[in-house]
This record gives structure tokens, sequence and C-alpha cells, in this order.
């Protein structure tokens, strides 16, 4: 993707511009985003996808004023015409093509920041009620009418003790009307409040994951960790991976010296000086981030099964198809970082090569005898490993 040609998809902006001038700073209302879209998925998929155990999927409505919410997979949901429910379905790219596809539009922004689309169908009336998210988020409207009301309000006090994050002094800004084919962008904390007018509405939220610092700061704990476990001779990674080079911490903590004490309850100066030592030999540096962002950011939804891979395979290894493409799974996610490459939570075995790179990057490849060139012995044997494992698909 050119992040400096115009998209209809940003209103006619550039990726790069609205990087720069509207992400993560102000909403954006969109008009025919995709024009005349026309949305493969029925409200009938939805309800069908609901009663999988596949499916992450929620039913929310009010009774007596209170708001409700009950968790997937349903036997039994509203009808149809019954007014004021809402149906939300996650992941919806982990089940069909063309809503991966959908997502791909959309990798202007990095893949590491991407999460999921959600679906949304309501019946007249039906909405979540008035709420923030802490991530960014595109309403693409799919079907029917949404009537959207925002504020970027300072107050995001919550009413407590409910089942969902409702604003307790909601005061809308702007208000607007969302047809087929109309999108909004919302940043971070930025207040909505969707209501479905009339039937059949459905929305799709293309959504973006945001960690919290200390989340980010307990996986680099925990991944330096399991560096200094490696370093013990405990098990490496799923691929066997060697650990990170960090530091040799096996001496024992020694106390010649030690003067005779009156007070043995306290703890010895020397002992917790040692600890902070110990502790400051240890590098949290851009290598251990990388290991632990792209085992995390890669792994794939916990719901996600990927299918068997076919009888028929070709061994890349061993000799390369005269034509063809290999192609990621749509539940597969792959990134890299200069020569660290990571595939569905696992470190690779092999270096970021250009041909790799190029794969997670357009996330399919060429079969031919150009590229087979360029690929490492190593990397053939990934790509049969990968291709076994139902995570790539080669298609004559």
């Amino acid at each position: 993707m050119n992040p400096t040609l115009p998209l209809a998809l940003l209103g006619g902006l550039t990726p790069d511009a609205f990087m720069r001038k509207i992400w993560q700073r102000k909403p954006l209302l969109i008009r025919q985003a995709i024009p005349g879209f026309r949305c493969p998925l029925s409200t009938n998929d939805v309800r069908k996808l609901s009663r999988s155990d596949d499916a992450e999927s929620r039913l929310i409505w009010r009774e007596d004023d209170a708001w409700q919410m009950e968790p997937g997979p349903f036997a039994r949901l509203p009808k149809p015409a019954e007014p004021g429910w809402t149906l939300l379905v996650q992941s919806l790219e982990q089940h069909l093509d063309w809503a991966a596809a959908l997502m791909a539009q959309f990798r202007f922004i990095p893949d590491a920041r991407l999460d999921d689309i959600m679906v949304s169908v309501a019946s007249d009336g039906g909405g979540v009620g008035p709420h923030f998210d802490s991530y960014d988020v595109f309403l693409l409207q799919a079907r029917g009418k949404r009537r959207w009301r925002i504020s970027q309000q300072k107050d995001l006090t919550l009413v407590p003790d409910l089942p969902l994050n409702i604003l307790q002094n909601f005061h809308p800004e702007e208000e607007f009307v969302l047809e087929a084919g109309d999108m909004l962008y919302l940043p971070p904390q930025a207040a909505h409040d969707g209501i479905a007018v009339g039937d059949d509405c459905m929305t799709l939220s293309i959504g973006f994951r945001s960690a919290d610092r200390a989340t980010l700061a307990r996986g680099m704990l925990e991944a330096a960790a399991e560096q200094l476990a490696a370093r013990s001779g405990m098990p490496t990674g799923p691929y066997g991976e060697p650990p990170l080079p960090g530091p040799d911490l096996s001496a024992r903590y020694r106390d010649p010296g030690q003067a005779a004490t009156g007070k043995p309850a306290a703890l010895p100066e020397a002992l917790v000086e040692a600890a902070v030592s110990a502790a400051n030999a240890v590098k949290l540096d851009a290598s251990l981030a990388t290991r632990f962002l792209g085992c995390w950011l890669s792994e794939p939804n916990a719901r996600a099964v990927f299918d068997d891979a076919p009888d028929d395979l070709p061994m890349l290894a061993e000799a390369w198809p005269a034509s063809g493409r290999l192609r990621l799974d749509r539940r597969s996610r792959m990134l890299y970082r200069g020569r660290q490459l990571f595939i569905n939570g696992e470190c690779a075995p092999v270096a970021a090569e250009a041909g790799l790179r190029a794969l997670a990057d357009a996330r399919e490849l060429d079969v031919s005898a150009a590229v087979a060139k360029r690929l490492s012995p190593a990397a053939r044997d990934c790509l049969d490993d990968w291709l076994d494992a139902g995570w790539l698909h080669f298609e004559r």
C-alpha cells in the first residue's frame, strides 16, 4: 500500500496525512468510505455464528431501564422484530475471508496494532449505551442505519455496578446518521453512543489493540525471567530457539567477613545490595522487547483453529513448484524486526530474510524460480512446516 496515494476509505486523505493529522487526535466522519458497499454477511449469518463455540459473542439489551449482558454461544436469540437488543460477535476476520480482506485495507497502520473486526447487529433502538473505548476504532456501517452521537468530553466517569461500561454523564457534541458504506473514525476515549434506526442494522467495528504501560513492563519482565531460566538450562521456545544473550548470574551470594549480629531478624544490607546488583545486570533492551512483542503480538486469536493441510502439498525444500502462490492463512499473524521473525506467537528459527519479509508484508508470495533462488534452505524448511501446520497455503 502506497501511503502517499489518496484513499476513498479515508475520505480522500492519503494514509500519511490521516496518520499525521487525524490518528489518535480527533474523530473523522467519512461518507461513502466504501462506495456502494454491499455487505456479504446477513443478520441471519451473524445469528448463526453467535451459536458457535468457535465465536466470541455477547447479547446486550435493557430490561426495566437496567442494562443486561449475556455471553454466547446462544441457543435462542430475540426475534428480529423485538426492539432494543444488540448482538455482538468478535473477530469476524478469523471466520470469513472477505472480513480478513476488509481488515487488510487498514494495513497502513502497523499489523502490531491491528486487533479484530467486531460485527454488531441490532433491532430498532438497539445499542450498547454511551461509552468510550481505550483504543482506536473505525465504525463502518454495513447494513441499515445507525445514529451516532459523539463527544470528546473529559468526564469519563462510569455508572457503577453494571455489566457494561456506561458513561454516567454523557454530553453529546455532534450527531450523525450513517448508512451503508459510511464510516466514522474515533480516537481513544472519544465518548460515543450508537442507536439502530430501524431493523436490519449492522455495523462493523475495526479495532486496534493498545497495551497499557503496566502490560508492557510486565511482559518485558516475564521475557527477562524466561531468558534467565533458559540460561539455567530450562527448555527453550517452541522452535527450540536459543535464548537471547543474557548475563551469567550463576554465582551464589557470599558474605565472607560478615560480622556477628545481635539483631538476627534484620535483613543484611549486603544481601539487599546483591539483589539490586543482580537485577541491574539484566538488560531490558530493544532485543528483549523485540522478542517479547514479536511473540505476544503475533499470537493468533485464542479461538483460532487452523485447517489440516491437504495431502498433495508440494515439498518446497525439495522442489520449488513452477507456478503458484503462497498465502498466509487469514488467522495467521506474522511480524518481523531486523533479523528477527515471528509467526503465530513463535520465534522462527530462521532470519527474517527478504523473501520472508515480503511474505509478511504482502501476506502472499509468488512462486517463481527467481523467488526460490532468494530463499535459503532454512527458509524453505520453515515454509514447509507452516504449510503442514495450516498457517500457510499453496494455491496453484
